[in-house]
């Protein structure tokens, strides 16, 4: 058998990482691959037809989505506007938005745009388990955590005026006999830099008005049920595009891509 030496193992391997990568393709403007379901376009069509207003107990809005289709500020298309009329104020469950199609483990892309500082809102996972989208907020509770249980990768934030995106590779929490088993996991790339690897998410942060089984023994209560991506309307223009989801079967507790 050949041997090759220490240093050609060593750029070997780091050409295998690089490889690995590039292959995941993500960041902005990232196409769905085969296999995934585009949920938003930029057309008032598919908002219409592929969401609904979360039914938690703080929804105020009644369809349809009042949530509006704007210019892409940075050029052509366009994007729609989490800045519904009835979360002004910030009150967050009065008018997120949930996919109608539910799912557990997957893969997902969402895009965001901060035009103002300070602008808020969130990508809930499975209609649980945020990660926040807070211009100007580093902590644990700040831009790209997973809410309240890591750290806030801001350095990946492309900043106000600029377009953002998260690719995630999510696998739901795992139970036996209606227990739970094993808690959710994630990893997240943002804008293109791998910021979360097998994060686990213990459970729902917010309360009852944030997301399924918020109400539930102070949110450590998770069950079973499956959920939508909801998109948080805390009364910030915060506009979203190019989102898509891919369902996975992810039979090992790891997401790591």
């Amino acid at each position: 058998m050949k041997s090759y030496s220490a240093s050609y193992r060593l750029a070997l391997a780091l050409f295998l990482g690089a490889l690995t990568t590039a292959q995941a393709q993500v960041g902005v403007g990232t196409k769905a691959p085969k296999g995934a379901t585009v949920y938003f376009d930029g057309t008032r069509q598919m908002l219409d037809q592929k969401w609904t207003y979360w039914k938690g107990p703080r929804l105020a809005a009644t369809p349809p989505i009042k949530w509006q289709i704007v210019p892409d500020p940075t050029g052509k298309g366009t994007a729609v506007s989490s800045n519904d009329p009835a979360s002004a104020g910030g009150k967050y469950g009065a008018a997120d938005i949930v996919t109608n199609d539910e799912f557990k483990d997957a893969r997902i892309h969402v895009e965001f745009f901060i035009p103002e500082a300070g602008g808020n809102s969130g990508v809930y996972l499975q209609c649980r388990y945020e990660i926040q989208v807070l211009d100007g907020d580093t902590t644990s509770h700040g831009m790209a955590a997973v809410i309240n249980e890591s750290p806030s990768p801001y350095y990946a934030y492309n900043g106000l005026g600029k377009w953002n995106a998260y690719d995630i590779v999510f696998r739901a929490a795992r139970f036996e006999n209606g227990k739970r088993t094993q808690p959710a996991m994630v990893t997240m790339y943002f804008n293109g830099k791998k910021v979360h690897t097998n994060q686990p998410i213990n459970q729902v942060w917010g309360g009852p008005n944030s997301g399924i089984d918020g109400g539930n023994d102070g949110g450590k209560g998770i069950t079973d049920t499956p959920g939508g991506l909801k998109l948080q309307a805390e009364g910030h223009n915060v506009m979203y595009r190019n989102i898509w989801i891919q369902p996975l079967n992810l039979q090992k507790a790891d997401t790591n891509f």
